[in-house]
């Protein structure tokens, strides 16, 4: 009988590299210090450099034994192409997209300055950076974790029209590309998470103490039909990734995986 791998085989990382966009705060700063504990070395990419240097302190703190720090503004095309053009061989082994943008206009009040920045934020430089990942990792294969929102299947927060076309786009390319290259190595799933208290989620908060009559009804709506009752931390989506990066999700393809405290069951 073959011995199945022990468990701090499969959830280990040790020997990876993990490229961790939006990782100076929130979700993407969690998800980078669960990788750290399960042994990666680490490339820490955001557009906020002193947020990030922060990250990297607290990081080299923690014990993470590699990290290198890549002060990137991922809505600029040209911005992705140098990150991995200047990675100096240390391509990723696995690539997680969580960097994101969630600003609020109504949907009559949306122009094409503001359109188009969001969707190269949100969803291009999702793309862009998958196919950097699949280019460049074609022989070896590699993993890839695309952050969504549950915005991106039910849309419930009003103002936010240009988001949830830009997460449903992020869930559209990752069952995409799960399908096309799976046969190549890699392994493609998307998280989707809904109602976390990172900066998009505290962003919502100030609107509401505003007194923002919209915002403050969509919230409380929101509470009322989410089953657990709370909302949720950094880290429980951090500890999905984890396992999504992990040989504990060997068998996991093109998954849609929800970590919102059952809103989409409601």
């Amino acid at each position: 009988m073959k011995t199945q791998p022990g468990l701090d085989q499969l959830i280990s990382l040790a020997g990876k590299n993990a490229l961790i966009t939006g990782s100076a705060s929130g979700i993407g700063k969690a998800i980078a210090h669960r990788f750290a504990e399960a042994g990666a070395s680490l490339s820490i990419v955001d557009n906020d450099g002193d947020a990030l240097a922060v990250t990297e302190r607290e990081l080299v703190a923690f014990g993470a034994q590699v990290v290198s720090l890549h002060v990137v503004d991922v809505s600029d095309k040209r911005a992705i192409d140098g990150l991995w053009a200047n990675l100096d061989g240390r391509e990723p082994d696995i690539l997680v997209n969580n960097a994101g943008i969630y600003p609020f206009r109504h949907f009559v009040d949306v122009d094409e300055a503001f359109y188009r920045h969001v969707m190269e934020t949100n969803l291009n430089s999702v793309f862009w950076m998958c196919q950097q990942m699949i280019g460049q990792r074609r022989k070896q294969g590699g993993i890839i974790i695309n952050i969504g929102s549950t915005d991106g299947i039910r849309p419930f927060n009003e103002e936010l029209s240009h988001y949830s076309v830009s997460k449903a786009g992020v869930i559209a390319l990752t069952k995409t590309l799960a399908k096309e290259y799976a046969e190549h190595g890699f392994r493609v799933n998307a998280i989707v998470p809904g109602g976390i208290l990172a900066p998009g989620a505290k962003a919502v908060g100030r609107q509401i103490l505003k007194c923002k009559p919209g915002v403050l009804k969509t919230g409380i709506e929101y509470m009322k039909r989410l089953p657990i009752g709370r909302l949720g931390q950094p880290d429980e989506v951090a500890r999905i990734a984890l396992v999504l990066a992990s040989d504990l999700a060997s068998y996991v393809h093109g998954a849609i995986i929800p970590v919102d405290g059952g809103f989409l069951s409601a």
